[in-house]
């Protein structure tokens, strides 16, 4: 079972680096999820798209599954830059 955290957000110029398609930006949805082995993940697809990339850097193990709202909040905080 995945837990996931859900946010849209609006990146500022330079977008967000992902690893399979390089720089996306405009509307987009960001998603964390840590899996069973509390492995955590932060993907980003353009808003309402089928599509998840793994943003760039954005991978490693969390200690608890409750790490996951932190993780979260620093990855929205970090990219979620509407006025640029």
């Amino acid at each position: 079972m995945t837990e996931q955290r859900v946010t849209d957000i609006v990146p500022g110029p330079g977008g967000v680096m992902t690893d399979e398609v390089g720089v996306v930006t405009g509307d987009l949805t960001l998603r964390t999820e840590v899996d069973d082995a509390l492995n955590v993940v932060v993907r980003v697809q353009y808003k309402d798209a089928a599509e998840w990339y793994t943003v760039t850097g954005a991978r490693s193990q969390l200690a608890d599954l409750k790490d996951i709202d932190a993780i979260h909040t620093i990855a929205v905080a970090t990219l979620h830059r509407p006025e640029g």
